[in-house]
């Protein structure tokens, strides 16, 4: 999913996109970008995985090792680094839909993989580092 399909302007509720709690996730991926990517990046070079995945929520969650902290930051959405191994592991990715998560999985170091919590539910985005 490209961000562009998140950040549409009519949604169910056909609120206007400017209300839309992904247009704040835009502006913090793009602002901490460096750091994102420089997580990521480590994960790949260390070994950990081929694979990191950033978690974007506004909630407790426990998933993944918290990276950027909203209160602390003063910013919309905290971002957890996990990684696909650790997403199968505890089940978030189905055994049988890794190959296809990996067929899908955009090069990790022009993309950051999100994954995206939100109330109404959670989705992968693969969103552009700023370069």
């Amino acid at each position: 999913m490209n961000p562009e399909e998140l950040l549409n302007e009519s949604n169910e509720r056909n609120k206007p996109a400017a209300d839309s709690p992904l247009i704040s996730l835009e502006r913090d991926l793009k602002y901490f970008n460096e750091s994102i990517k420089e997580v990521a990046e480590e994960i790949i070079n260390e070994g950990l995985s081929s694979y990191p995945i950033l978690i974007a929520h506004q909630h407790e969650l426990s998933l993944g090792e918290l990276i950027l902290d909203r209160h602390d930051l003063n910013s919309e959405w905290s971002i957890h680094a996990s990684t696909l191994e650790e997403f199968v592991e505890r089940d978030v990715i189905k055994p049988v839909l890794k190959e296809r998560f990996v067929n899908s999985y955009k090069d990790p170091y022009q993309y950051m993989c999100v994954f995206v919590v939100v109330p109404e539910g959670a989705n992968f985005v693969f969103f552009p580092y700023v370069k």
